[in-house]
């Protein structure tokens, strides 16, 4: 893709999932995408999102590039987005079975709570974001099953968040890149600008 840098530069992890289709939904909200394999394309983002996938398998990529660590430290201190297994790596603690994670997230995180790949669905509700009733694409989705006290919850299935945001970190356990709704990517957006403006008001400060 051609580089923008009138617009926030936002990587997506291509290691697994439909990191294209993230690229895609990155770009109509108003950024400008990046795919990421490598540690060192991290440099220079103003965030990130971790598609879906399979964890086990995108931890053992990370293993394999040495890319856990650095990849831990890139998201303790910029915006990122996971959806569905990258909600997986975002969280604090992953049960059913537990699993190594970032710990970005202060929620608890339970694997393929909804059933098998045939067990998929698509549901469409309201949410705490502006326009309307949302489509969310649930594939092999886990389940949200605690959050911490600074976690905001805005959309919930059958009782558990499916859409929760803390600071500059967003998680979704379903799929808005599978959806011609743009409106959640247009939020992780608007979450990069402001921690940009809120980095470069810093360093004014400061200096």
């Amino acid at each position: 893709m051609t580089e923008n840098r009138s617009l926030p530069r936002i990587g997506v992890l291509a290691i697994q999932g439909d990191y294209a289709a993230h690229a895609a939904a990155l770009a109509d909200a108003g950024a400008d995408p990046l795919e990421v394999r490598q540690p060192d394309q991290l440099k220079g983002l103003a965030g990130l999102i971790l598609p879906g996938g399979e964890s086990t398998t995108i931890l053992k990529f990370l293993d394999k590039l040495n890319f856990f660590e650095i990849l831990q430290e890139f998201c303790s201190v910029n915006p990122v987005f996971g959806t569905c297994a990258g909600a997986i790596l975002l969280a604090r603690e992953v049960r059913n079975p537990a699993q190594r994670s970032l710990g970005v997230l202060d929620a608890v995180v339970e694997r393929n709570a909804y059933g098998r790949q045939v067990d998929s669905s698509i549901l469409t509700a309201e949410t705490a974001l502006p326009g309307g009733p949302l489509e969310m694409v649930f594939i092999r989705a886990p389940r949200i099953v605690n959050t911490g006290s600074t976690v905001k919850v805005l959309a919930v299935r059958d009782g558990s968040p499916v859409l929760v945001r803390q600071g500059s970190v967003l998680a979704a356990t379903f799929h808005p890149e599978l959806s011609p709704d743009r409106r959640v990517h247009q939020l992780f957006v608007q979450i990069v600008n402001a921690a940009h403006s809120q980095k470069a008001h810093e360093l004014e400060v400061r200096f």
